[in-house]
């Protein structure tokens, strides 16, 4: 979505979902994973709309759906796409909308090629690196766009960065390309679009989906007539659709859809992406992620980046709102060195850390094993039993000299060297694994006090209810006491300056010294050179008089309130509460919502009006705080050499593109093309029968022994999905424990149609064995409808269903089988997700073996 439309946060927010005509929720269960939210969804349908839940699996949400499709999961882009073709080639777009607000009428260059002449590839790809060069995507009459060599898709990614090193935003393109607003010129973005997705039929959906052809038009049908001047449509997605090989794509492809249908800005629009726990969306805007710092600016390359002004120069356009990255940059600098951070040393830009390569979670797996990776720190996961390819995971965490494991209980992770899997096979001994564990015992959130940053970028601050017992500590506790530690054993040599000079003093409460998680917030905020506590991010300045943790949350501390903590009841407030917590950026709710207005800046239709231009007063209003400046009437026209948010015309909605428009072509930032195409999963049961080019070209890869793919053919005939349960959370560690979430979901299981139940005499509760080139588990069988099989490319496919939450141990009163150590080590090019959603497997009736002999038939599928 940062791509698409500048920013890498859900649209919308949940409440809003109310006020959608139709809602259409692919990629997610939202009634068991986000029950909470769910409750909008219900509302809406109250009020009439249309509600349609896509999904290989039937599910609570399907139930309460007004229709439920099943779909061959891997298959997204093909129903998302013969979406968009039934919008072109009937006319259906918002006209209006597309023209004023997307790049619908930029022309492209001459030398762009599509995947439809080059066979599933698109212009600029490179064989022997695996990666595309993008130059040739570009507008046409800008030479070479402004590129970055951070930017995704450019020569260097794979080395240098995945998706979010702009997952806000901020990929480079051309501020005023030349454009042909009848849309009638053959490489203007709209006609190749038209072009692109005209294979993308309904017959191509049945034939690869698995969905009837009627089911299609009755979704096409609602879809289009739910969008538009007086009604709107919302998409809703969760990890099922990101964990795939194409996964940014497929948000991608809505994304498309939802511009052209004008759904983007509006209330009852938009894209609302589910994050999976409490704090996801805080965990990338105040990053755990290698190559971003906090807001979405990129990491410094050890090797490109020889100063602050190179590093700018590299970082992509100087319009639209990320032309003012240096004030980011410098604020966060402040922020972290002080005083001193000053002009002449470059605020201290030398003392951050420089990338060197890919140092994502499987490359560092890959590094443990083969010795370079020595020391890890595992905070709150448990990739043991947790992440893809499991048994990689513990061939490499066995190779460590070091691990530390910050967890609330004893998580496999924790304790693999002595009760791992690998024991009883005979690949690992105990006393051969030299990895030193130091286990620190975690506080839960309740026992700590601090902000969550929740699925619609909403800040909601939480009190310590107690004090957590024991040892146990929380997160901020242990980085700040290790840091005062570290900085107690530096030298005075220079290697030592960057952390002897960072700002680590906060104010300390309680008998174990707890910093002050609220100073901490307030310091994320920034404070201007009078040191008060700064209101906005325009504020911010590069001359170093100002200093801010994170740019994106400068507000959330406005008047010295914290607004985080702010519970104004909804009865006392209009239906976008703003004052029940702090949505980054300055409390906004619904992003672009300069796009809920006509170019004029009047309302599409006073049933859907949300922010509109008081001509009397010369500002925007409406009901949400306009995302736009507040004083510029939309008949403003940007000078010429304008830079940042002065090169923004007044109808320009999407302001952290370079251009102010949404994009439908992305000329620059994606790894794997400008448009999305259909790729097969990595492993998948039917050939791409739209392309040669059978899965995407640029997916990453790791052609291990510890972790070997299937091979295609008739080994491994179904198609394997995980998901989640609303009793278990993640990889168990926090569910397992308990007894009443333990007895409510007991046993691992996996679900199967009927039709292959009698196929391989399986009954209700019977043991059956799942393999997959990486291991066997063993699961009792669910018989159930709710796995349909469907029919694709003229056979039946079948589909398999598992939960994740299980493992051996973790102090879990129930256990099972890990089924992530099912998983391939396959990544999405652009964030370097895992593909755990779509993979190919083998069912055989009765309990897996057990020792050698698992060993023995993993060898018979691998060579056999």
């Amino acid at each position: 979505m940062g791509i698409s439309f500048g920013r890498g946060g859900a649209t919308t927010f949940q409440q809003d979902l109310a006020r959608a005509d139709c809602i259409v929720i692919q990629g997610s269960n939202m009634a068991e994973c986000h029950p909470v939210g769910f409750q909008w969804v219900m509302e809406a349908k109250a009020r009439g709309a249309r509600i349609f839940h896509v999904d290989p699996r039937f599910t609570r949400t399907s139930a309460l759906a007004d229709r439920y499709l099943p779909i061959r999961a891997g298959s997204d882009i093909v129903l998302l796409g013969a979406l968009i073709n039934h919008v072109l080639q009937n006319g259906l777009d918002f006209r209006e909308y597309v023209l004023a607000y997307t790049n619908a009428a930029t022309i492209v260059s001459a030398d762009f090629r599509d995947t439809e002449d080059l066979d599933g590839l698109f212009s600029g790809w490179d064989p022997e690196t695996a990666t595309y060069d993008p130059r040739s995507w570009a507008y046409a009459g800008t030479d070479e766009q402004p590129q970055g060599e951070h930017v995704e898709g450019g020569r260097r990614h794979a080395e240098a960065a995945g998706p979010e090193s702009y997952g806000a935003g901020g990929a480079g393109a051309h501020p005023s390309p030349r454009t042909d607003p009848t849309l009638d010129h053959p490489r203007c973005v709209y006609q190749i679009l038209k072009r692109h997705f005209a294979r993308y039929t309904p017959e191509l959906v049945e034939r690869l989906c698995g969905i009837p052809s009627a089911a299609f038009a009755e979704l096409a049908e609602a879809v289009t007539a739910n969008s538009g001047r007086e009604r709107t449509t919302a998409w809703v997605y969760s990890v099922g659709w990101t964990q795939h090989t194409v996964g940014a794509q497929y948000i991608r492809t809505a994304s498309i859809l939802q511009l052209l249908l004008g759904n983007m800005g509006r209330p009852g629009g938009g894209i609302m992406a589910l994050r999976g726990h409490a704090s996801i969306q805080g965990s990338t805007d105040i990053p755990t992620l290698f190559n971003i710092l906090p807001g979405y600016l990129a990491m410094p390359h050890a090797h490109r980046h020889d100063d602050l002004n190179h590093y700018l120069e590299l970082e992509g356009g100087e319009t639209g709102f990320w032309g003012n990255r240096r004030s980011y940059l410098v604020s966060l600098l402040k922020a972290w060195w002080g005083e001193a951070a000053t002009e002449d040393n470059d605020y201290c830009f030398g003392h951050l850390p420089r990338m060197t390569g890919d140092h994502g979670h499987y490359t560092t797996v890959m590094g443990q094993i083969d010795g370079t990776v020595k020391g890890y720190f595992v905070i709150g996961e448990n990739p043991a039993v947790g992440s893809s390819g499991g048994r990689a995971q513990r061939l490499g965490l066995a190779n460590l000299d070091w691990l530390v494991v910050r967890d609330l209980t004893l998580v496999e992770t924790a304790t693999f060297w002595r009760d791992g899997p690998e024991l009883e096979t005979g690949e690992m001994r105990t006393e051969d694994i030299g990895t030193e564990v130091f286990f620190l015992p975690a506080a839960s959130h309740v026992e700590k006090e601090g902000t969550f940053t929740n699925t619609q970028r909403l800040l909601q601050w939480r009190e310590k209810a107690l004090d957590p017992p024991g040892d146990c500590r929380s997160d901020l506790w242990f980085y700040y006491h290790l840091g005062k530690l570290v900085r107690r054993r530096l030298s005075d040599d220079e290697i030592d300056r960057p952390v002897r000079e960072l700002t680590w003093d906060y104010p300390e409460h309680g008998a174990h010294r707890e910093p002050s998680a609220e100073a901490v917030l307030r310091e994320i905020n920034g404070v201007g050179p009078d040191g008060r506590a700064l209101s906005s991010s325009t504020q911010l300045r590069a001359d170093g008089s100002t200093a801010c943790g994170c740019w994106i949350y400068c507000g959330v501390y406005a008047d010295e309130v914290n607004q985080a903590a702010r519970r104004r009841p909804r009865g006392e407030q209009d239906f976008v509460a703003p004052e029940w917590g702090w949505a980054w950026p300055a409390n906004r709710r619904i992003l672009y919502n300069r796009a809920s207005a006509d170019p004029e800046g009047r309302p599409w239709s006073e049933r859907k009006a949300y922010v509109w231009w008081d001509a009397e007063r010369g500002e925007w209003t409406g009901h949400d705080v306009p995302d736009c400046e507040i004083g510029k009437p939309p008949d403003y026209l940007p000078p010429e050499g304008a830079r940042a948010q002065d090169a923004l015309a007044g109808t320009d909605p999407f302001i952290m593109q370079s251009d102010g428009k949404g994009w439908l072509y992305a000329p620059s930032g994606m790894a794997d093309g400008p448009m999305p195409a259909h790729y097969e999963p990595h492993e998948s049961p039917v050939a791409n029968i739209l392309y040669g080019q059978r899965a995407n070209p640029a997916r990453r890869t790791f052609d291990r022994p510890e972790s070997p793919y299937n091979r295609p053919g008739p080994l491994f005939p179904h198609v394997l999905t995980t998901y989640r349960l609303t009793e278990h959370h993640t990889a168990g560690g926090m569910s397992r424990p308990l007894a009443y979430l333990a007895e409510l979901q007991p046993e691992l299981f996996c679900e199967m149609d009927p039709r292959l139940a009698a196929r391989l005499g399986l009954g209700n509760g019977d043991w059956a064995t799942i393999v997959t080139s990486r291991t066997v588990l063993e699961a009792r069988v669910l018989v159930t409808g709710r796995m349909r099989p469907l029919r694709v490319e003229g056979r039946v496919i079948h589909q398999i269903g598992l939960p994740y939450h299980w493992g051996w141990g973790g102090g879990g009163l129930v256990t099972g089988d890990v089924v992530n150590d099912l998983m391939p080590l396959v990544l999405d090019p652009n964030v370097y997700i895992q593909e755990g959603k779509a993979m190919t497997c083998d069912v055989r009736p009765g309990r897996r073996p057990r020792g050698r002999a698992m060993l023995d038939l993993l060898e018979t599928y691998r060579h056999g």
